[in-house]
């Protein structure tokens, strides 16, 4: 009964074409009417433009030691791919459910809403809370924000917090943090003939390229390595290089895009500030040529921090007796889950399907993670009651 329940809710919930970075007020909408029918008091907390909201609610009693399970509501693009089904549509093939969305993560969603009468009906000693998010796939944007609002609203305090992101439903208490920049180079134009005597935007650039690769080099072989993830090692990647009009052009403006992947034992401030240092010291170097030659970096998106929950905590025992799963696991991508460890709560990662059916044609979810997902709803309200 559950199921079918489950796979009604998904089927609503993939209907909704919410792209990260666009508004999400439709979907809080359902998500709202839906608690409001089942008589669940909730909290919606919309973003300054009014165009987006983050909504919470609390299904129990107001005591210490309750459990989040929180998902996002925004989805990748379809534009592009080869879908086969419908892509807002969803589904049912070979037992899975296809559609967008519904491995990542509106599948979790539907779980969790999908039980909410089961909730109800336990007698439960310590509450369980929803929280959804939006914006989380261009950056976790709203992550931090959803995990205060948790903290800062009620009186009592939640423990821990279950992100409910696709991992075949194994506890990983791991997670990479990333930080995407963008880097511009402001140089002097000219003829090439005149290279030593301008300063060329792209040559700046390749230098500060070249810069990046060789401190992610240097952290690999000091040591500063973690074998619980692959690749073991802080990554920093330049994926964009922009500048110059023609080959016999000095440019005088060349923009790159980077990001870091970040291991937990690794430090992105001393990253940042050891290449702000080289930025600008060969600035000034620079400016001895040419006054006006400078070297911008800002932030495209603000840093997600990575997820480093150590296995002696409580959250890790506890996860592994709902799920049945007691193999731990780490992510290389990013989640809203090291989010909510910095506002404080024991965190980990667990939700139904494959992350490798995210993202792409054809995206799906297989019903026996449904199913898996389900009975950890069942454990859960077992545990807290």
């Amino acid at each position: 009964m559950r199921l079918q329940k489950t796979k009604e809710i998904l089927t609503d919930l993939v209907a909704f074409q919410v792209l990260g970075g666009q508004g999400n007020l439709a979907i809080v909408d359902y998500l709202t009417n839906y608690l409001k029918s089942l008589e669940i008091d909730f909290q919606v907390v919309p973003n300054k433009d009014g165009d987006k909201a983050l909504l919470h609610c609390r299904i129990g009693p107001a005591v210490d030691g309750g459990v989040i399970l929180s998902g996002h509501t925004d989805v990748v693009p379809v534009k592009g791919q080869d879908w086969v089904t419908e892509p807002f549509v969803l589904t049912e093939k070979d037992e899975k459910w296809y559609a967008r969305g519904s491995c990542d993560m509106k599948g979790f969603l539907a779980c969790f809403l999908a039980s909410v009468d089961l909730f109800k009906k336990s007698n439960l000693k310590k509450p369980i809370y929803f929280a959804f998010s939006y914006d989380e796939e261009v950056g976790c944007l709203s992550g931090y924000e959803m995990a205060c609002a948790i903290r800062d609203f009620y009186d009592e305090k939640p423990k821990y917090a279950i992100i409910g992101e696709a991992t075949m439903m194994q506890p990983v208490v791991g997670q990479k943090g990333i930080c995407v920049l963008k880097t511009t180079v402001l140089g002097s134009a000219g003829h090439s003939s005149r290279i030593k005597r301008e300063v060329s935007a792209i040559h700046v650039a390749a230098k500060l390229v070249v810069w990046l690769e060789n401190k992610m080099n240097e952290l690999f072989e000091s040591g500063e390595i973690d074998d619980r993830f692959t690749p073991n090692h802080t990554s920093i990647h330049v994926g964009q290089f922009n500048g110059g009009i023609a080959p016999n052009v000095i440019a005088d403006k060349c923009t790159f895009y980077w990001d870091v992947r970040i291991i937990p034992k690794s430090n992105l401030e001393n990253i940042l500030n050891d290449y702000a240092d080289y930025c600008k010291e060969l600035e000034a170097e620079l400016q001895q040529r040419f006054a006006g030659a400078r070297i911008i970096t800002e932030e495209d998106h603000p840093p997600v921090p990575p997820l480093d929950t150590p296995e002696h905590l409580d959250v890790v025992p506890f996860i592994q007796k709902i799920t049945g799963n007691y193999e731990l696991g780490t992510v290389a991508y990013a989640a809203e889950a090291g989010q909510f460890a910095l506002a404080g709560f024991e965190s980990v990662i667990c939700g139904p399907g494959d992350i490798a059916q995210a993202h792409r044609a054809n995206e799906f979810i297989a019903i026996e993670q449904v199913e898996k997902c389900l009975t950890m709803m069942e454990k859960l309200a077992e545990e807290l009651s």
